[in-house]
């Protein structure tokens, strides 16, 4: 499968695996901007995907960003559906104790591809019983 991504800004990063068996693709800042203590601030990455039908693409939080300085991507896992052909944007949120300074060319976040089954919706009346129920929310312990 390809994934092609147009730059739509000077220093915009095209994504990248790490290693060969990565799940996800490093995605990098084509801006400089800082995430305040406690705040949040949409990064843009300069980039616009071309992602095929029945695919999505997710964008994940850093792992070592998350522990180190306590940024992370606040809608995670965001979205991309197939169809959008805008700038892919990042929200960071900072839970640190400073603010979080990002240059452009940092690694920011993590971009997975992912195919995508296209449920048929229908109404019913009966709804099956199973052993778990209604249960949800901590309803098998914390």
């Amino acid at each position: 499968m390809t994934v092609s991504f147009k730059r739509i800004r000077p220093g915009a990063v095209l994504p990248a695996y790490a290693h060969p068996d990565d799940a996800g693709m490093d995605l990098s800042s084509a801006e400089d901007a800082v995430v305040p203590a406690g705040g949040r601030a949409l990064v843009h990455t300069g980039l616009v995907m071309c992602l095929p039908p029945h695919y999505e693409a997710q964008v994940r939080p850093r792992s070592g960003l998350a522990l180190k300085r306590g940024v992370t991507v606040l809608n995670s896992p965001g979205t991309i559906d197939a169809g959008y052909r805008g700038e892919v944007g990042v929200i960071l949120a900072n839970f640190g104790e400073d603010d979080f300074v990002v240059k452009v060319g940092d690694r920011i976040a993590q971009l997975v591809v992912a195919s995508v089954a296209a449920a048929e919706i229908v109404e019913t009346v009966d709804v099956d019983e199973t052993g778990r129920g209604s249960g949800g929310f901590g309803s098998t312990g914390v």
